[in-house]
């Protein structure tokens, strides 16, 4: 007759030792698969962005070539406005990637901090020694990204890939818009205001949504280790 596992069968481990020792081996193994997705999808944007601009800078050349070849005739306009449209186009679908990989980093980042925050749990005497965060909300994000702290947002920022591709195709949609305006007949001065005003303004967008995503995930996030929440809260202060 079958008998049926209940309650009363789980037997204890043999070394109760032994399973915090198995608790960091399964941690651990979490934590290097972490590491491989970061580093795989760091290297494939870069590798997208490297594409994108070798792209851009040999089809502004064709343009410089062949608008010489032809003496800028009015084919040669035709020519260069479906060579910027198309730039243009490469670089909204990489641009889009680059934001899509800045918010998968920072979910790298936090779930690698919850880890830490495991790590703390286990051996609570290592926490002085972790330079990155390891609690998963802002502030250990934060310091997981810049270890010494202080750094400010502005800094972050400005320096980041997002910007960086927000720029460059901002600089792409007011040369496209200014050059079809003056191929449409309007004089230059406010053909060239209109391309400021229409790269400027994809720029601002660009950055605003960033910001929006980035806010939602804080919002959305339910954080289990926050700074100075309990036991494997960080205490550490960000001055």
């Amino acid at each position: 007759m079958s008998h049926e596992a209940g309650p009363a069968d789980i037997q204890p481990p043999a070394d109760p030792a032994a399973a915090p020792g198995v608790r960091a081996q399964l941690l651990a193994t979490e934590h290097w698969s972490l590491l491989a997705s970061r580093s795989t999808t760091q290297g494939e944007v870069l590798t997208r962005i490297s594409m994108f601009l070798t792209f851009t800078s040999a089809s502004l050349l064709s343009v410089a070539l062949v608008g010489n070849a032809t003496q800028f005739s009015d084919a040669f306009r035709a020519f260069a406005l479906t060579i910027l449209s198309i730039d243009v186009l490469v670089g909204l679908l990489t641009h889009v990637r680059v934001m899509s990989v800045g918010m998968e980093d920072l979910m790298y980042v936090i779930a690698m901090n919850r880890l830490r925050a495991a790590y703390v749990d286990l051996d609570p005497g290592v926490a002085p020694y972790l330079m990155a965060g390891f609690t998963d909300d802002e502030e250990g994000a934060k310091r997981t990204y810049y270890f010494f702290g202080g750094r400010r947002d502005f800094s972050q920022v400005a320096g980041s890939s997002m910007v960086f591709m927000g720029t460059v195709n901002a600089a792409l949609i007011g040369l496209l818009v200014g050059s079809a305006l003056l191929v449409a007949g309007l004089a230059a001065p406010f053909a060239v205001g209109a391309g400021v005003m229409a790269g400027l303004a994809f720029l601002v967008t660009s950055l605003f949504r960033g910001k929006r995503r980035y806010d939602g995930v804080w919002r959305k996030l339910t954080s289990i280790s926050p700074a100075g929440g309990g036991p494997t809260g960080d205490s550490r202060k960000t001055p």
